[in-house]
């Protein structure tokens, strides 16, 4: 751990020692369709978030809304209203007593509301803690193949309630994943077919979707660092990664017997399981030392060989364990039971997000591609400028600068530098979205859990794009996907805090533009400070009285929003189609002054990388920075706010 080749999940950081005592990182539980049921399961999770834990839940127990209720004479509201009640505990309970907890809220494709259920996060606001995705059988799959009918049946007694097209339903959830990012996928035969204990059955995720668990399970997650496995000479020393992996399932082990659990219900399951989750960080940072291309086919080839390594190491470590201690108690019930000496855990391999370990380690994410090389980021008021250092060593030697780079989106892919150089440190909007499923996949065959990985679109990606990845990811063996189209998500800005200066410098150098509008030429002028629009000044030539006054009030409240920190994409997008009587046909037509004026800002910005494209929206977070989503979780990369506080 000092020496950062390993580190465990964050409760296990920050809470050994201490009074509380929970060290696991995620929980699954289990929502009986019942009154008492639904408000014990309730209460649960606001425990289990308040000891430092994420929580994972399936609604597709509850009976479909507008259901009878016998016992009361009244119908059901559905599980689409118990998850908003949720989310409303979630958002007053602080998980560790420091920040708001994170959920993995789960429907069967086959529930009644899957339709409601795939576009309720399209509404600002609702189920803002919680991750949702769609439990997807085999069944469904085969009849979006087929293009049959598909059943959608009440859990309460099994009878179908209708009879739908199955691509209707695989195209409200492709809608919803091309808008928002969500609902995600879970393929939950596979998952309960590769399950270590098949007579038991998977219903959830924890939040981020690495951890399949049964009703009550918790796991206890940690990290290898790929990076530290490579030598100055780009060699992977293989024997210090066995060493480091044997070291590792002990301690993950060991865990499990000091962790204090919320409950005891979660402290049997568990230890009748004794599940670890043992992943990897770094990947692509240990990649690059190697001198491999992310997108390269030897990155698959390596990753198939590694992760071959940790499964097979941390097998022979387990079962070791079980000859020391005891193997796990359901072993009897499991794929071990024919084994004379049955392993210690029941699982053993997950792949986790990393978002503290990686930022503690300084390395890259999970499997992850770096999504940026460098950025500017605020934590406790203080300005870190973080870059991936193994750029460092060929700033010189290609006569780049880490101004030119921040310049450039913290990207190299568009400047005049080495291919060699751009092929090795692509960012993940830069890698093909298949190249991304492809490496999920390889993963995905050693590991006993599941991946959790974000198959990042850029924004033009189409539908049919994301159907695409989906049916891909099916096919190649992933257990889930979670698909992300950049800047599909717009946060609206409550608070502004910028590194920009809120006074007006004495100089601006900007750009003019004349422009022929319905009420006369219009005249507008936008200034940049560090490439980012920062004033915006208009008139309207010859004209007087309400007309110039009134664009030159909505110039001056543009520079104002602007110099305390509102993305000028916001601003854009509600300036954009705002019609007047005396509207221009043309192309782009002209529909008002502040129709025009949002033009020339889009078009200032269509030469700079660290803006979003024309018409683009970007999630942007409370101080004004950007917002990227990975694992399932949104991270501003400028003070560190996230979304998902797992991993």
């Amino acid at each position: 751990m000092s020496s950062l080749d390993f580190l465990p999940n964050s409760p296990t950081l920050a809470n050994a020692g201490r009074a509380t005592g929970q060290l696991a990182g995620c929980f699954v539980l289990k929502i009986e369709d019942s009154m008492t049921g639904i408000m014990k399961t309730m209460t649960d999770m606001a425990m289990i978030q308040k000891s430092g834990g994420g929580t994972g839940m399936s609604f597709s127990n509850l009976r479909p809304e507008g259901d009878m209720v016998s016992t009361t004479r009244g119908v059901s509201s559905g599980p689409i209203s118990f998850m908003i009640m949720y989310n409303a505990v979630t958002e007053a309970v602080k998980q560790g007593g420091m920040r708001r907890g994170a959920n993995m809220g789960i429907l069967r494709v086959d529930h009644p509301d899957i339709a409601k259920f795939c576009k309720v996060k399209q509404t600002e606001g609702v189920l803002n803690n919680f991750n949702i995705s769609v439990a997807i059988t085999d069944e469904f799959m085969n009849a979006v193949e087929k293009d049959t009918i598909f059943e959608l049946r009440n859990p309460k007694d099994g009878k179908v309630t209708k009879r739908v097209q199955a691509k209707e339903v695989f195209d409200q959830i492709i809608e919803g994943a091309w808008k928002l990012g969500e609902p995600g996928v879970l393929f939950i035969d596979k998952v309960n077919q590769m399950h270590a204990l098949p007579g038991y059955k998977i219903e959830s995720t924890n939040p981020c979707g690495e951890e399949p668990l049964l009703p009550y399970e918790s796991c206890n997650l940690g990290s290898i660092n790929l990076a530290n496995m490579v030598d100055e000479k780009g060699n992977f020393n293989e024997e210090k990664f066995i060493d480091t992996i044997e070291v590792a399932v002990r301690f993950l082990d060991n865990v499990i017997d000091v962790t204090k659990f919320p409950m005891p219900e979660i402290k049997e399951m568990t230890k009748k399981t004794r599940k670890i989750g043992l992943g990897v960080m770094g990947w692509h940072d240990c990649l690059i030392k190697m001198g491999i291309a992310y997108d390269q086919p030897q990155a698959i080839e390596w990753a198939d060989h590694i992760m071959e390594i940790l499964k097979e190491t941390a097998l022979e470590v387990s079962t070791e364990l079980g000859v020391e201690k005891g193997p796990f108690p359901l072993w009897g019930e499991s794929i071990y039971h024919e084994w004379k000496h049955a392993p210690r855990n029941a699982e053993r391999i997950t792949i986790a997000p990393t978002g503290t370990l990686s930022t503690i380690a300084n390395c890259s994410s999970g499997i992850e591609p770096h999504y940026k090389l460098a950025y500017v980021r605020n934590i406790l008021d203080k300005k870190f400028e973080v870059k991936v250092e193994l750029l460092n060593n060929q700033l010189e030697q290609y006569d780049i600068t880490w101004d030119q780079i921040i310049a450039n989106d913290g990207r190299i892919g568009k400047m005049n530098v080495n291919l060699k150089l751009k092929r090795l440190f692509k960012t993940s909007l830069e890698i093909a979205p298949e190249d991304h499923v492809k490496m999920q996949a390889v993963f995905q065959k050693h590991t006993e859990a599941a991946v959790s990985k974000t198959i990042n679109l850029p924004f033009e990606a189409t539908r049919d794009e994301v159907a695409k990845i989906i049916v891909l990811a099916y096919k190649c063996g992933c257990k889930g996907l979670t698909v992300y189209r950049d800047g599909s998500r717009q946060e609206q800005v409550l608070d502004s805090r910028t590194e920009w200066p809120k006074e007006r410098p004495s100089i601006l150098k900007g750009q003019s533009y004349k422009e022929r509008t319905g009420c006369g030429s219009i005249y507008v002028n936008i200034a940049s400070i560090h490439n980012k629009p920062y004033e915006v000044m208009t008139s309207m030539g010859k004209a007087g009285g309400c007309e110039n006054a009134m664009v030159e009030a909505l110039s001056r409240v543009i520079s104002v929003s602007l110099r305390y920190g509102t993305p000028a994409t916001v601003i854009i997008d509600q300036l954009r189609g705002i019609r007047c009587p005396n509207s221009l046909v043309g192309k782009p037509a002209k529909l008002s002054c502040p129709d025009v004026i949002g033009q020339k800002m889009e078009e200032e910005m269509a030469g700079q990388v660290s803006i979003a494209t024309p018409g683009k929206k970007r999630n942007t977070c409370v101080c004004g920075g950007e917002m990227i989503y990975q694992n399932g979780c949104y991270e501003c990369l400028k003070c560190g706010n996230s979304k998902c506080h797992t991993g």
